[in-house]
């Protein structure tokens, strides 16, 4: 078999990665909070969490867990909250108690949110005040035993906390109202740590870490397991990637991508953790002009995005006044960044997109670009250090140099598996370590691994997976909708938007019924934003849509 591996075609960077036998994120953490202690670990709206608040409040939390809450060793807490000073210590708490970490998306459906907890299995639920609304309606479907809620100003300073939270409550009105009595502020959940003993369980490397949620390369949402290992790995494959372009102790990270997404946990949060950066958070990189304002406040080192934020920024005039002049590197993935975007932020910014490619399968990090390259081409890099890639046929062989196949990674930050689901893990994990990542691809003489497209019929909405049979069960659900079927489209902002064929019984129906009722149901980006109604829908002769004919344009 053909392996490609890094040290053939990158010179200077290791093949092999060395991590130590009993090498954990626990580790990682204290020996950062204690190296780093007079520095700032994290900065929102303001408000600053050096390393040593960062070890003092996290240390607190996890006595939390351990002594009020009774958590035995692998217990799942779930946190389910925007890029707030709050997360990073919900994390780092969870992890030192010798927990597991469930990040949850805070724009989850009560549908959805109902599925992973139940899932997970998650005995504690950590939870911004704006969502509580939502939990509230599946409280009593789920294991969840202790509920702990934070809100959007807390980690500022008191009047600055006020402020913050007055607007949004009571101006912005973005706290529905909640009935959760038996719930507990999460500060005074820290404060009361502060007096309980800490006698943490102790983690080892196979031990789990997260419970990521994806979609995986097909079906419904699954938790991919990823041990300590698996990230203590994919840290120290990406140090070896960056430690040429980074300083220790000075970086300045802009983190606008969620911390609960796997990109900015490993990338962001935990890789420049160990280099004691300081991770500036963006609460909302929506609000296109106040994520610029901010970015006028730092003089950032470091930046990390997908291809439609970047092109946001750029569609700004203001963006383009701002002091690129600190700016190292600048990392893109989570989808494919477009060759136009990537033109563009060059001229503006003077510093090439250097993209990268990942699944949360693989802690994420597989292929990234060289730094020292100076010129965007559209690869998604080489792979990482102690990674082989291989591209494979239908039949599992693997193919030469240039030919056209499935791209399959192996590697120490390939998961475990996918959480209590042995036949999905089997579907995509071979025994011998092997990941078949459901996308496309071929590589050229030189080790550079291109994406052509995905195997199955999964649409990524701007990094987020989505996949059509979650949203045509949601179509089907309604009672004047016969049968729906959904794709992907090109969309310039977005990569992909969802498209939704639907066959009616109700000749009234119109288009945005059809999508307010999706609202209901869907995280936002899962929402169909394109409606076109069919008498019928194609199908094969075993009454199989076929989504492929939906994408071909109509016969003339």
């Amino acid at each position: 078999m053909e392996k490609i591996w890094l040290k053939s075609y990158q010179k200077g960077v290791p093949e092999e990665i060395e991590v130590q036998d009993d090498a954990t994120l626990v580790e990682l953490i204290e020996t950062s909070c204690d190296k780093y202690s007079a520095l700032d670990a994290f900065e929102c709206m303001g408000g600053k969490l050096s390393y040593a608040q960062l070890d003092a409040q996290s240390k607190a939390l996890a006595s939390y867990f351990l002594e009020e809450c009774q958590l035995k060793k692998g217990d799942r807490v779930a946190a389910m909250m925007p890029n707030i000073l709050p997360y990073p210590v919900a994390l780092f708490a969870t992890l030192r108690a010798g927990l597991t970490m469930v990040n949850v998306n805070p724009l989850y459906t009560p549908r959805e949110l109902e599925h992973q907890l139940k899932d997970s299995g998650a005995k504690v639920l950590i939870v911004v005040e704006n969502f509580a609304h939502v939990y509230e309606t599946v409280k009593d479907k789920v294991p969840v035993e202790k509920v702990l809620l934070t809100t959007l100003g807390d980690g500022l300073n008191p009047l600055k906390k006020l402020l913050v939270n007055s607007v949004v409550r009571h101006v912005k009105k973005m706290v529905p109202a909640y009935n959760l009595p038996q719930a507990s502020p999460l500060g005074c959940a820290v404060k009361k740590g502060y007096k309980l003993p800490y006698h943490p369980h102790k983690v080892t490397p196979e031990d789990v870490a997260f419970l990521q949620y994806t979609g995986g390369t097909t079906g419904v949402s699954k938790g991919a397991v990823l041990t300590h290992k698996n990230l203590c790995s994919n840290v120290e494959q990406a140090y070896q990637w960056i430690k040429d372009v980074v300083k220790v102790g000075q970086d300045k990270v802009i983190t606008a991508l969620p911390l609960y997404h796997i990109f900015a946990l490993t990338a962001n949060c935990l890789t420049f953790i160990r280099l004691g950066a300081k991770n500036i958070l963006i609460t909302n990189p929506r609000d296109i002009p106040g994520f610029i304002k901010e970015l006028k406040k730092h003089p950032f080192t470091i930046f990390t995005g997908v291809n439609t934020l970047f092109n946001a920024l750029l569609n700004h005039e203001n963006f383009k006044q701002l002091d690129f002049s600190h700016l190292r590197a600048v990392l893109g993935g989570g989808m494919a960044v477009q060759s136009d975007v990537a033109k563009r932020w060059q001229q503006v910014t003077g510093m090439p997109i250097h993209q990268a490619y990942g699944l949360t399968e693989t802690s994420p990090a597989a292929c990234i670009n060289p730094l020292g390259s100076s010129k965007f081409n559209g690869s998604i890099g080489l792979p990482i250090s102690s990674t082989e890639i291989e591209i494979r046929d239908d039949n599992n062989k693997s193919l030469p140099v240039g030919e056209i196949g499935e791209l399959c990674i192996r590697g120490p930050q390939v998961m475990k598996g996918y959480w209590q689901r042995p036949e999905a893990t089997a579907e995509v994990l071979d025994d011998a370590g092997w990941l078949r990542t459901g996308d496309i691809a071929k590589m050229d003489d030189k080790g550079y691994v291109y994406i052509v497209d995905r195997k199955k019929d999964m649409i990524l909405v701007s990094g987020f997976n989505v996949f059509p049979n979650e949203i045509e069960d949601v179509l089907a659900s309604h009672p004047e909708i016969v049968e729906a079927a959904v794709v992907g489209v090109a969309d310039s902002k977005s990569g992909e938007q969802v498209k939704a064929f639907v066959v009616k019984s109700n000749p009234n129906l119109d288009p945005q019924t059809i999508i307010s009722f999706c609202r209901e149901h869907l995280t936002g980006y899962k929402v169909p934003k394109i409606i076109e109604f069919r008498d019928e829908l194609p199908k094969t002769n075993v009454g199989k849509v076929l989504r492929r004919a939906l994408k071909e344009p109509p016969a003339s």
